[in-house]
């Protein structure tokens, strides 16, 4: 039953972003797919991070992160955040950023759209954080098509699970 869940949890498609925090000591950046918009009077979105990872502890502690959304010509971004290689602290050096112009937060020059967001709310949901995120600046950086989970050839459903996708859907 539980693979059952996990196969229709991965039925649910999500936009592939890239969740960027920084603060004096470190920058850093992951995969991130569990986000999504909660209000728009005010504008409000929640990003899920895992509890151990890295980045839960920096948006902890900063109350601030910045979404980068990958679009179609900046699949590297995505390649490179959910690989092995960016598994690390300060893993911000494989791309050109700079940092956002109120919270200082990192915005990908390869990013099709960057927003950095105040936390203005946070609570645990199982293994993971939700942070509710007030945008408090944009970057509309190109002209391009949002990725989505459907772009991929894996689905991440928590944890270490992955379920790979082949291109009939699953």
């Amino acid at each position: 039953m539980n693979n059952e869940i996990s196969r229709a949890m991965a039925a649910l498609t999500t936009g592939i972003y890239v969740l960027t925090v920084a603060d004096a000591q470190s920058s850093h950046g992951m995969s991130s797919s569990w986000v999504t918009q909660v209000s728009g009077d005010p504008h409000l979105l929640m990003a899920a991070i895992d509890r151990i990872h890295l980045s839960n502890a920096m948006v902890a502690r900063t109350q601030a992160f910045a979404l980068n959304v990958v679009g179609a010509r900046g699949k590297a971004l995505e390649d490179y955040f959910y690989s092995a290689r960016a598994r690390r602290p300060d893993n911000l050096d494989a791309f050109e950023w700079e940092p956002s112009p109120v919270l200082r937060m990192p915005w990908l020059r390869l990013a099709m759209v960057s927003i950095e967001a105040r936390v203005v709310n946070q609570f645990v949901a199982g293994d993971h954080t939700m942070f509710l995120g007030e945008p408090v600046n944009v970057r509309i950086n190109r002209n391009d098509r949002p990725l989505t989970s459907l772009d991929l050839d894996y689905v991440y459903v928590g944890g270490r699970q992955v379920i790979p996708r082949d291109r009939s859907g699953w």
